[in-house]
This record gives structure tokens, sequence and C-alpha cells, in this order.
């Protein structure tokens, strides 16, 4: 497994763990140009859930891969965060946020993976 591969686990998992929801995973590896390999997008359904979503992912990759964020915005809004992880960048949206932006197609030739919702 490389090493964006366990950081793209450890971030679903830290999303699972505060039950995000529609997590899908954009692959842009293989586009030229992105500022990122990997877009990870989910859900919350309150500002509330938003920031314990993206508190979730931060303490789960300290706690198993030492890494920390190169930067971190929209805490405090709570409507959108995103997490710069270099290779890879967490987007947590509210669902209307989500829907506006529409970020799983921005690059029409990114491979999609959605992630099963856990009960």
């Amino acid at each position: 497994m490389s090493d964006i591969d366990k950081l793209t686990a450890t971030i679903i998992e830290g999303l699972q763990e505060k039950k995000g929801r529609h997590i899908v995973i954009a692959d842009l590896s293989n586009i030229e140009e992105t500022i990122c390999k990997r877009f990870v997008i989910a859900s919350g359904g309150s500002p509330s859930q938003v920031q314990a979503l993206a508190q979730s992912v931060g303490e789960m990759l300290r706690d198993k891969m030492d890494t920390r964020p190169i930067a971190v915005d929209g805490l405090r809004c709570g409507w959108w965060v995103a997490m710069d992880y270099s290779d890879v960048i967490v987007h947590i949206f509210l669902p209307e946020q989500r829907d506006f932006y529409d970020l799983e197609h921005l690059w029409a030739d990114a491979p999609l993976t959605e992630i099963p919702e856990e009960d």
C-alpha cells in the first residue's frame, strides 16, 4: 500500500468514525497540473458535524500517521472545511454547499470511488 493509499484510508476512517456521509474519492493522479493527487469529499449534516468530521480526520492522521495538514480552512463557518495534506485534500461540506460546488465533477476525467456508508 502506497503512502497516498494509507493517507486516504486513514482519512476515510476518520470520516466514518463521526458518521460522515457520501464519501467520494476523486483520483486526480493522471490529470496534469492539478494541485494534488486525490480529493476526498464528504458531507456532514450540520455545521457542528462538519467541524467534528474535520477534527476526527486531523486526530486520526496525527495518531496513526504522525501527519498534520499543511493548511486547514473553514473551521469557523462549518459549511465547508478544506484540509490540505499535500497529495490529498479533504473537503467536508454541508449538503447544499457540496451540491453547489460539485467538486466531484470539476475534473470530468477523474475516476470517482464512492465509499459505502456504514450503518
